[in-house]
């Protein structure tokens, strides 16, 4: 019964930890800076950005085609941003929970078996 209750409260958490992930993701990152970052903003200060690789192994990742830095291609300006922060969100939410069902699944198995055991003595 507490099993019961615990997976209720669990999905109640991850369901609105995702909608609030997903709320910061389609209405705040259109608001985000438009200023260069990180390897970018070195590159500008030490003056070597011209030096960057015409050819570009990231060019050649599958989602070059569908994104553009922080935008998705093909979609009018105002929406770029927003949908590519929903798909990046849904994309890494999808991994995470698909990586948990993997690892923990097992685990769980093993000590369900354990507690059955335990009441079978």
């Amino acid at each position: 019964m507490t099993n019961n209750i615990s997976n209720k409260h669990n999905r109640v958490f991850i369901t609105f930890a995702l909608g609030i992930s997903l709320i910061i993701a389609i209405f705040v990152s259109p608001f985000a800076s438009s200023d260069p970052d990180g390897l970018d903003r070195v590159s500008q200060d030490l003056e070597f950005e011209d030096k960057a690789l015409e050819d570009a192994p990231a060019k050649k990742l599958p989602f070059y085609s569908i994104f553009e830095e922080y935008a998705l291609r093909g979609v009018p300006e105002a929406l770029a941003t927003p949908l590519a922060g929903l798909a990046g969100t849904v994309a890494t939410f999808g991994i995470a929970w698909g990586t948990g069902k993997l690892l923990i699944r097992p685990s769980a198995k093993k000590n369900n078996q354990r507690s059955e055991e335990k009441i079978k003595f």
